[in-house]
């Protein structure tokens, strides 16, 4: 029985692959993951072999067809049509891993999506985009690799290599490669450079002078509220650029920022699960409040000057702890580093809790025991975020005064 284009999309994805014969050798191969990659069975000689055409829907119906029309002429001519298209018909690389990238990116942010997909297309396509993904080769991904490694960028190279793997991978899981060539240069690679820490503030008395020091600098009203609430959430900086309001619940009983999922840095495994709570001290509702008034109208918390829509520079935070005399001292993803440093030293009893609040997953433990830990661990959390509030703002001193 012939296949039909309307057959086809009603096609859905099994537990395991299966085949849907058109006829002739020609089938469509769908796999779990909903890839659709077209072969053709046939036997040369006394051995059965397979070609595969492409992935539907962007090899069509027909053209599937023609060119098992194309194979079988190559066999009544006494030629192993799969020759030919192991140079000429295979599935290209770069379709392969524009669909990877199309399948994989959902709970991805935007940016992150952009990235990924950018540093392919500027960096890999160029050298092994056009080849046939089954005929790529360990010298052809090498090659590409060491290029990047060349001009410096050994961190972009390895990021490189594992997208790269990545794609191959799903290219086996969809039946049109039967190896990874990105697996085994691995070993063949320049050493990462150690990284360095972010300059950050390590003690309570330095942490405050600064806060205070970033208020009296020449900045945005917007910027330096983007600073404080930096400081008093400790989440990372690129969550508080990209804030929409729709994240916020300062008026609620228990005043929550809920960071959506897809907006955390880490592995799939979280960007796929539960949002990362962040709640709310006195002094953090009354930053958002100030926000609200200012910003409130637009879709986000902290827009760009220029374009209300788009959020502010990365930057900003930046220039503002330079301007107020921190340059090369405190930056401001090291304001994380200045609260668990600081809130480890004050609360050591804690420090899971704190783990936690800063939206680390601790080693071993997977993305559902730590959602479990998240909501476990919440009054307390609520509880560290008010006392770290206080130490800001020295309030704990009146207290015990």
């Amino acid at each position: 029985m012939s296949l039909t284009d309307l057959a086809i999309r009603k096609l859905r994805p099994r537990d395991r692959a299966y085949k849907v014969a058109d006829g002739h050798g020609l089938y469509l191969r769908v796999t779990p993951s909903d890839s659709r990659s077209w072969r053709m069975k046939y036997r040369f000689g006394d051995k059965e072999k397979l070609l595969t055409f492409g992935l539907y829907p962007e090899v069509k119906l027909s053209e599937a067809r023609e060119r098992t029309h194309r194979a079988r002429a190559e066999l009544r001519a006494g030629r192993d049509p799969g020759q030919r298209s192991l140079d000429d018909d295979g599935v290209s690389f770069e379709e392969v891993a524009r669909d990877w990238h199309k399948r994989k990116a959902l709970p991805w942010s935007e940016r992150h999506a952009d990235d990924v997909l950018t540093s392919l297309a500027r960096e890999v396509f160029p050298g092994i985009g056009a080849k046939p993904v089954n005929a790529v080769t360990i010298a052809d991904v090498s090659s590409t690799l060491r290029k990047v490694e060349a001009r410096g960028a050994i961190e972009t190279a390895h990021r490189l290599r594992q997208r790269v793997e990545a794609v191959f991978a799903f290219a086996i899981a969809s039946g049109l490669a039967t190896s990874n060539p990105a697996a085994a240069v691995k070993a063949g690679m320049m050493k990462m450079p150690r990284s360095t820490p972010q300059p950050a503030l390590t003690t309570l008395a330095e942490f405050r002078s600064m806060l205070r020091d970033v208020q009296g600098a020449p900045a945005e009203p917007v910027t330096k509220l983007a600073a404080t609430l930096l400081a008093l959430t400790a989440v990372r900086p690129g969550e508080l650029r990209n804030a929409p309001w729709s994240e916020f619940s300062e008026e609620a009983v228990l005043p929550v920022w809920t960071i959506a999922a897809a907006r955390m840095k880490g592995a799939e495994e979280r960007k796929a699960g539960e949002s990362h709570i962040v709640p709310l001290s006195p002094e953090a509702v009354a930053c958002v409040r100030r926000l609200r008034k200012l910003t409130g109208s637009g879709p986000l918390v902290f827009p760009s000057i220029r374009h209300v829509h788009k959020p502010m520079s990365e930057n900003a935070i930046g220039y503002l702890l330079n301007r107020a005399g921190y340059h090369s001292r405190q930056t401001a993803h090291g304001f994380r580093s200045s609260f668990s440093t600081i809130m480890n030293e004050h609360f050591p009893q804690d420090r899971a809790v704190i783990d936690l609040m800063l939206a680390h997953i601790p080693e071993r433990h997977s993305g559902s025991e730590h959602a479990y830990n998240r909501s476990k661990h919440m009054d307390r959390r609520r509880e560290l975020a008010g006392e770290w509030a206080k130490l800001l703002t020295g309030k704990e001193q009146a207290a015990t005064a």
